[in-house]
């Protein structure tokens, strides 16, 4: 049976429904939209990403028998609330950006429409979800740009909670990274998986040669071997030893690693292993790979600095009411207006502005007529391409975005997005959006 995810919220949520089912307006029509008023200081761009993941936990937001005696034995919400949870499924429909495509301030990253209560009780859900996965993918997406077409492995299991190793695995793949050391993600999204040894492995044997002959026995001359338990310089002669010419890689972790990095390939050169690839880890984060562009590195691992967004652990995505119907069935833009926190009602669609060499230009945000499905809005130009898609239609979800096919599917969708950003997106120095946002 699969588990509900009907308890990933926050009370209020609920308390919120309790109330406008006794007010007579939780079957109001509504239509919510996520997010962000800025992106993360300095930052010019952010990666959409956790929309697969976001399918797949509506459809299982579910209230059984063990979420509702809770709610009812806490007294959380009354009766008739009860009854209406008991019936919930999402009935209504999402547009969104599809996963992998680069946001800016103001973008309608995901748009719900629905009843008030059906479409007001997925806010937590959807917030939680949308800002982990989109920091990492942001975080993810700046690091492959500087990493100059070398893999990039996510490597941050040990610095995250066990279920977002998962889902941030999930977020680096579709920003680029090329494998993951998470089994579950591996297992759940079809992403490579990576790894070999530890320090601890080497240290376990009574000598570093004897540890690598354990490893190499076990997985042939073309595993990498870690070097740097004790001398980086000893231990390339030692995987060398062992090994031969032909071993794959080692793997550094430790010390000035663009000094170090240089002395490896070198040495690596003089006996004869030119092919022997070189892997760094070792907290590095985008400016650290950056630092790294000249020097003789063939792949890098990133943990710590991926899983928490590289100093923007979440998005500061905000999910807002920004229409509802009147009496009369017709739409009546609302809007939060309190200072520094204001919002922009209105239901609405979105297109990026590219020139003629196929760079984006300018993030348009049109007012008024709502999502436009899956018709191409296109300027008499065609040079505006159209952003929101329909994610979820009647309450079902479009399976192409699902699975490890929509995760593969967003990591091809992200290739080409990226092509498409100007050439100032990828530096690392601190600047605004690298196109505005209008309203028209």
């Amino acid at each position: 049976m699969t588990e509900s995810s009907a308890f990933r919220t926050d009370r209020y949520e609920l308390t919120m429904v309790d109330a406008a089912i006794q007010s007579g307006t939780a079957h109001r029509e509504c239509m919510f939209e996520a997010f962000a008023r800025r992106l993360p200081d300095g930052r010019r761009y952010g990666i959409v990403a956790g929309t697969g993941r976001l399918l797949e936990l509506i459809q299982q937001f579910r209230f059984t028998d063990a979420e509702l005696s809770w709610l009812r034995n806490n007294e959380v919400v009354r009766s008739p609330t009860l009854d209406w949870l008991a019936d919930y499924s999402f009935r209504g429909s999402i547009w969104g950006y599809q996963e992998g495509e680069a946001y800016f301030p103001g973008s309608p990253l995901l748009v719900v429409e629905g009843t008030f209560a059906e479409a007001v009780i997925l806010e937590t859900l959807i917030l939680s979800v949308l800002n982990y996965d989109t920091s990492v993918a942001s975080a993810a997406a700046r690091m492959v740009s500087v990493g100059l077409g070398r893999p990039i492995a996510e490597m941050g299991s040990r610095r995250t909670s066990e279920f977002g190793a998962v889902s941030a695995a999930r977020a680096a793949y579709i920003a680029g990274f090329a494998a993951t050391s998470n089994l579950e993600a591996g297992r759940t999204w079809g992403i490579p998986t990576m790894g070999t040894a530890a320090h601890s492995f080497t240290l376990l044997h009574d000598s570093e040669e004897a540890a690598f002959r354990a490893q190499v026995e076990a997985f042939g001359v073309n595993t990498t071997l870690l070097v740097d338990t004790y001398s980086i310089e000893d231990g390339i002669d030692m995987a060398v030893k062992v090994a031969g010419t032909q071993l794959g890689a080692i793997r550094i972790d430790s010390g000035d690693l663009p000094t170090v990095v240089a002395a490896a390939r070198a040495q690596l050169d003089a006996l004869g292993a030119v092919n022997t690839r070189i892997t760094v880890t070792s907290d590095l984060d985008e400016y650290s790979i950056a630092a790294l562009s000249g020097s003789p590195v063939d792949s890098f691992g990133v943990g710590t600095s991926v899983v928490t967004g590289s100093g923007a652990p979440a998005a500061g995505m905000v999910y807002k009411l920004v229409a509802h119907k009147n009496d009369s069935g017709s739409w009546i833009p609302v809007a939060k207006t309190s200072a520094a926190k204001a919002s922009v009602g209105g239901r609405k669609d979105a297109v990026r502005r590219l020139d003629s060499t196929g760079t984006a230009r300018e993030e348009i945000v049109l007012l008024g007529d709502g999502p436009a499905g899956e018709s191409e809005l296109v300027s008499p130009s065609g040079l505006e391409r159209a952003l929101l898609v329909p994610l979820i239609v009647g309450g079902k979800p479009d399976e192409r975005y699902l699975g490890p096919a929509g995760t593969t599917r967003a990591r091809s969708h992200h290739a080409s997005v990226m092509r498409e950003l100007p050439i100032d997106a990828f530096r690392l120095g601190r600047g605004e959006p690298v196109i505005p946002t209008t309203y028209r």
